[in-house]
């Protein structure tokens, strides 16, 4: 096993920075200014609503904790997510509701 201080961890840690630097750059600091084109602005709003699905579907389809079978307790908990985000249109209200739901039923299902 390799020690977490070698040269290869640093480097991958600062091009990752300079990547992230860099994206954000050409928003703000380049484009920020000025008026974006309306296509841009149409798809940028449906960035905010991909990422969470994007984050959550691996962790409810192979999760981890049960070598990468389904359970019940986090497929009750995606559509908890689900539901409680299509009704109240709230991100905060659907990840409560879906972190409430997966640990209720994590305590009562085992």
């Amino acid at each position: 096993m390799k020690d977490v201080a070698t040269p290869d961890i640093w480097i991958v840690l600062v091009c990752l920075a300079a990547g992230s630097f860099a994206l954000r750059f050409i928003f703000l600091g380049i484009v920020g200014d000025r008026a974006m084109p309306p296509w841009v602005l149409r798809h940028l709003r449906y960035t905010a609503v991909a990422v969470l699905p994007a984050l959550v579907a691996p962790m409810v389809a192979w999760p981890p904790a049960t070598g990468g079978a389904l359970d019940a307790p986090r497929m009750l908990a995606a559509a908890a997510t689900l539901i409680a985000g299509i009704v109240t249109r709230n991100v905060l209200a659907a990840i409560l509701s879906g972190g409430v739901t997966l640990y209720l039923m994590l305590y009562l299902l085992g």
